[in-house]
Parts: structure tokens; sequence; C-alpha cells
């Protein structure tokens, strides 16, 4: 009797840790415009949140002096504030590492949420126990995911992500994973969406990665008229670093090249059916109003 008492005690008690996923905004001190933005996001779903200190490109010129291993062809070096963004969310994964619960969830500090985010966030109940990291939020693009859906709560689904889907502003990571997150950035090579969301950079063993449909949350730059006026602090001095690179003006294709051009993305598509993998966008339910 006794030992069905403790097992039930354990259950509960594991199930109480697994639901209550802490959720953490990276925040710089010099932005209290947009810590006030996400706190208002917050307080809309009724959800709390741990503020994560950003670390500021601005206060650590050591950034552009840090060795960086550029692996991988046609990479630029990474921009200081690139690097202060990897390293604040490597603080976020160090939190997640050590605390108690499987999953936690990172934000950077100009999302928007979806309206019916609360039943989400917060919660991890629904997370599949196979999932190493879940995107919620959405660029836009048309990443290449699973056909199988699985159901995450009453109006958002889960499908496998197999190909580069940028951007880090929204997205929960397991425990185990940000362990190899920690390991795999004490050398600094790729940026921080680069390393969790496109399979080319990920460190091994090779992790189940998430797209949430439709997006949880997305990036204030993201909503047009809808925006809360809220800029990219990476996008300026990204562009202007690929500004300087010189670009070397590709010869147009020929017919035969156009014909094999063809021929290739129509053995894309087959093995894409095979593999049972399709292109999909990612919508976002926008909020009906700035207020």
């Amino acid at each position: 009797m006794a030992g069905v008492f403790f097992s039930r005690l354990r259950g509960k008690l594991n199930s109480l840790t697994r639901s209550n996923m802490r959720c953490l905004v990276i925040n710089l001190d010099r932005s209290a415009e947009r810590l006030a933005h996400v706190t208002a996001q917050f307080a809309l779903i009724g959800v709390a949140f741990e503020r994560v200190q950003a670390i500021d490109a601005q206060d650590r010129p050591e950034l552009d002096h840090l060795p960086q291993h550029v692996r991988y062809e046609k990479r630029l070096r990474l921009t200081s504030g690139e690097i202060a963004c990897l390293l604040s969310h490597r603080a976020c994964w160090t939190i997640i590492a050590q605390g108690d619960a499987p999953f936690g969830a990172i934000f950077e500090d100009d999302i928007v949420f979806s309206s019916k985010a609360s039943a989400l966030i917060g919660n991890a109940d629904w997370i599949p126990a196979d999932a190493d990291i879940i995107k919620l939020e959405t660029f836009f693009w048309n990443p290449l995911v699973g056909r199988k859906r699985i159901p995450a709560g009453a109006h958002f689904s889960l499908f496998r992500l197999y190909a580069e889907h940028v951007g880090t502003g929204g997205y929960i990571v397991s425990k185990r994973a940000a362990r190899n997150l920690i390991d795999a950035t004490r050398e600094i090579s790729v940026a921080v969406d680069d390393l969790v969301f496109n399979p080319i950079y990920q460190p091994p063993p090779r992790k189940t990665v998430y797209q949430m449909v439709p997006a949880l949350c997305i990036q204030d730059h993201l909503l047009g008229d809808k925006a809360f006026g809220l800029p990219s602090l990476l996008k300026q001095p990204r562009d202007a670093q690929w500004a300087a690179v010189e670009v070397v003006q590709k010869p147009r294709k020929t017919a035969a090249g156009r014909v094999k051009a063809e021929f290739a993305r129509v053995v894309q598509r087959v093995a894409y059916f095979c593999l049972q993998r399709q292109k999909m966008a990612i919508p976002f339910d926008r909020p009906d109003a700035k207020d």
C-alpha cells in the first residue's frame, strides 16, 4: 500500500515539474521600452516570465576581437552584436540545463504573442517526449517539415522541422539539448539561429526539432502595419557587413542549365514525397489591435 502511495506521489511531482516550464526573456539593461513591451505581452496571456540580462555589445568591445572558428564556406565573421546575442542565449541555456524542469522557453524582448498563446506557454504537458527543440515563431518562410501532424492543444499543431528556419525570437529547448548547445558554443563559430535552427550547423547528436503551426509568436518587425515599432537590433550591422563584401555576379544560365535546374526541382519534389516531407508556409494569427 505504501509503495503504491509513493509511486502515485512521484507521478504527481513529475507531472508538476513538467508542467511548470520556466519562461526566460532576454533583455538589454538599456532597452526599457522593450521590457515594457514584452511585460505587456506576457500580461495579456497571464503568464509569468524571468528576465535574463542580455550581453550588451556596446559594453563589451573585446567581442570584436574574440577568436572565431568559421569552419563553413561563405560564412562571414559574426558581428559583436551577434556574438552578444549568442552569449545571451547561452546564458538562458545554462539556466535551463541547471534547472529541474525538462524544458524551458526562451524569448527575445520584441516578440508578439498570438491571442491563443496562453494555452501553451508556461505549460509543458503538450510537448512530445522526444522533442529537443520547438520553434514557436515564424519568419513567413516555407520551411521543409514532415507530413505527420501532432496536435498541441486546441489551436496548434507540431510538425518535424527538417531544414533551416531562421530566428530565435521564441523557442522551447529541452534540458538535454541545452547542455549540448552549451558545449557547442565553447568556441564561437555561427550565429545562434543557425546553431539552433539550421541542420547544417547544428552540433551532434542529431536533434528532434518541431515547428509550431500556426506560430505562437512573431518578432515585431515582421508585423508590418500592426507592428509596435521595435526594429531588429542585429539587422543593420549585418547588412553593412554584407554590403562590404565583394559580390561576384553570377553568369546567366544557359538553356541546358535551365533544363538541369528544372530536372533537379522535379527530383527534389519526388524525394520530398518519398520521405514524407513538404514545404509549408507557417502562418501567424495576428493580434486584432496594438493594445
